[in-house]
């Protein structure tokens, strides 16, 4: 016990002098069993929203404090697989009443650095392979695709592409998709094409066409240019059962306001060298939910073609996280 006496005065002393630690916040993990709050959205009397009709949705809270910032979407039947900002995945199944079961957080098994901060896992884009289930994410601040096994039981392999280098850390990879003839797209948000001969940028963004797996580094990479509307950005992109392209383009206007745009691309407009832009087929305005939508889903439900949106709250307290559900037709 005297000794004690004696060492706990200096213990105390170390305490107070060196300070603790200064560096980056670590990333939120997800508790071992978080609790999900779900509440309808049943939106207007008028459902009709240019080509769309909306079907309904929900909204998604949680306090565990790796909930949110979700920018990617995958959808299977009745299995959602949301994908954060900060590489957390939330996956659940929902029926047709809009009831959610078996949800979960998951960490990404792997990616880009350590993990430690957010800026490391910042996955933006997702898409699949519905013949294997294998899965690639877009990191934004890595400029790197990743490849992962089905259900996500581990990361495969990765690539930075060296057309990806020099994309802005903050508006880079933000929309990807896989063709159903295995090529891939990438839309960079905010990277736009070199300044022309009259010395003025192009409001377009620049765009990758990738052969094959874009994880590969075989394959060949061609370039295009996806054009937005004035005062948007693409977020995400997916294939049409017809083959058209389908874009989700974001705006934002203070004080705080969202506007979302969805674009339609003809189907056979992205080829190489090519500049492309899409014709608005709707616009989410009040009486509808408006926030940060980012993820886009395209499934069937025997010959409608139905749309999924799902917003990015930021982890901000005055947005939601909202998933929309819609039919194009």
């Amino acid at each position: 016990m005297t000794r004690w006496v004696r060492v706990l005065p200096t213990l105390l002393l170390v305490l107070l002098i060196v300070p603790g630690w200064a560096g980056e916040k670590r990333l939120e993990l997800p508790g071992a069993a978080p609790r999900l709050s779900v509440e309808r959205v049943t939106g207007p009397v008028e459902r009709r929203v240019g080509a769309l009709t909306f079907l309904g949705g929900v909204a998604l809270a949680s306090a565990d404090p790796a909930f949110g910032g979700y920018s990617a979407l995958a959808v299977a039947g009745d299995r959602f697989t949301l994908l954060s900002d900060g590489g957390v995945l939330l996956r659940f199944r929902m029926d047709g009443n809009w009831q959610v079961h078996g949800h979960r957080l998951d960490p990404l098994p792997a990616g880009p650095g350590t993990g430690w901060t957010k800026a490391e896992r910042d996955a933006e884009a997702m898409t699949t392979d519905p013949r294997d289930g294998r899965i690639w994410v877009a990191f934004e601040n890595a400029n790197a695709i990743w490849r992962y096994a089905p259900g996500f039981a581990r990361g495969e392999r990765w690539r930075a592409p060296r057309a990806m280098a020099r994309w802005p850390g903050g508006g880079g990879s933000e929309s990807m998709t896989r063709l159903r003839d295995g090529r891939f797209l990438v839309i960079a948000e905010a990277r736009r094409p070199p300044r022309g001969a009259d010395g003025r940028r192009a409001e377009a963004r620049v765009g990758l066409i990738f052969a094959r797996d874009p994880t590969d580094p075989k394959t060949r990479i061609a370039r295009f240019a996806y054009r937005p509307e004035r005062g948007h950005d693409p977020v995400d992109v997916a294939e049409l059962p017809d083959g058209r392209l389908l874009v989700l383009e974001r705006g934002f206007d203070l004080p705080f306001r969202w506007s979302t745009r969805l674009a339609l691309v003809e189907r056979g407009a992205v080829r190489p060298g090519a500049v492309v832009g899409g014709r608005t087929v709707a616009r989410l305005r009040v009486p509808l939910p408006r926030d940060n939508f980012e993820g886009l889903a395209v499934t069937r439900e025997g010959d409608a073609t139905i749309v999924w949106l799902v917003s990015d709250d930021n982890q901000f307290r005055l947005q939601r996280t909202l998933l929309l559900k819609f039919r194009l037709g």
